[in-house]
């Protein structure tokens, strides 16, 4: 396991310019609320709740319902511009589906229920050549492991 920082192209746009552009080919006109969302799940590092986005959101005072958060999160999901996540505990997280297939995993604390990133490559490479091996494209995976984090062991 390793703990690999996100490697972006300069010239590549971040993924709200991406899911902007993309909501405007849709017709989804810009609102402060979009906006928010989207700035928010720009940021984060991994995945957050719908109630997490929110507070992240409305901490400088910024007035936005989080039925606003949940329009916008249904809108970005049902475009394929964000991933659900499932952590196991029945609270729908989101992150961001990046257009060149960057992602991470998770490892999930069962004591505490702390979410935190991981990436590995042997990891992605054992995925592949199961792929390979059964003859299956896999269009995308999900991997949460699940357990003890430190201070919980």
């Amino acid at each position: 396991m390793s703990a690999e920082p996100h490697h972006h192209r300069p010239s590549a746009p971040s993924w709200s310019t991406h899911a902007d552009e993309a909501l405007s080919r849709r017709g989804s006109r810009a609102s402060a609320a979009r906006n928010a969302v989207l700035a928010a799940l720009d940021s984060q590092a991994c995945c957050a709740s719908a109630q997490e986005i929110h507070a992240r959101i409305t901490t400088d005072g910024t007035a936005i319902g989080i039925a606003s958060v949940y329009r916008t999160l249904e809108l970005l999901h049902g475009l394929a511009l964000i991933t659900r996540v499932d952590t196991g505990d029945g609270v729908a997280r989101y992150e961001p589906a990046h257009p060149n297939g960057e992602h991470h995993h998770h490892l999930v604390c069962n004591a505490c229920g702390a979410v935190e990133a991981f990436h590995d490559g042997e990891l992605e490479a054992a995925i592949h050549a199961v792929a390979d091996r059964v003859d299956f494209r896999v269009d995308a995976h999900d991997i949460a492991l699940r357990g003890a984090c430190r201070r919980c062991r």
